[in-house]
């Protein structure tokens, strides 16, 4: 039994170490390779010269930009006029089309404007009637407690000369 536990450990050790080679072998070994093949090149290769310039011919608004047209390569005069023409065709189509948008965008905030206008109005009026039928209830109410009070002062005095003449309250209900 302990030589099975001492060669199952073996064992174990062994496929451990191969993992380990499998899973990191090839990393190294092209990292080592690269390493070795700057050495050798950097000592055949002069470094390259380019002419060409860090900034562009125009400067483009950030939102057209366009990273292909900036290139770093020999440009053919006809070409090159040719393209600035169709860039400048772009960009004044891509202008207008903005501008469009725009004034479609403030036709509809107009729109919008006007309609809440209409509604504020509308909602004034509604507001108005309200405050008037609530004046008149008001007035009809007040007219309403004068009048009820003039009744009972109307009847009040009217029961006080019945009483005068000898009216009692008991009398009216036996007759009735």
């Amino acid at each position: 039994m302990a030589v099975r536990t001492g060669v199952l450990k073996v064992v174990l050790g062994l496929m451990a170490i191969c993992l380990a080679a499998y899973i990191v072998g090839p990393p190294l070994y092209w990292h080592l390779m690269e390493g070795l093949a700057s050495a050798s090149a950097s000592a055949s290769c002069p470094p390259c010269n380019c002419d060409c310039d860090s900034l562009p011919l125009l400067s483009i608004p950030q939102g057209l930009n366009n990273s292909s047209f900036a290139d770093c390569a020999k440009h053919d005069p006809d070409v090159s006029d040719d393209t600035q023409k169709n860039f400048a065709e772009l960009l004044s189509e891509e202008l207008k089309l903005r501008e469009a948008e725009a004034l479609e965008n403030q036709q509809r905030a107009d729109m919008a404007l006007l309609e809440a206008k209409k509604m504020t109005s509308q909602y004034q009026k509604e507001a108005d009637k309200c405050n008037s039928g609530m004046e008149t209830c008001e007035e009809a109410r007040e007219k309403s407690e004068a009048a009820l009070l003039a009744q009972k002062q109307l009847t009040a005095m009217w029961e006080m000369r019945a009483r005068q003449r000898g009216w009692k309250e008991g009398n009216a209900r036996a007759q009735s």
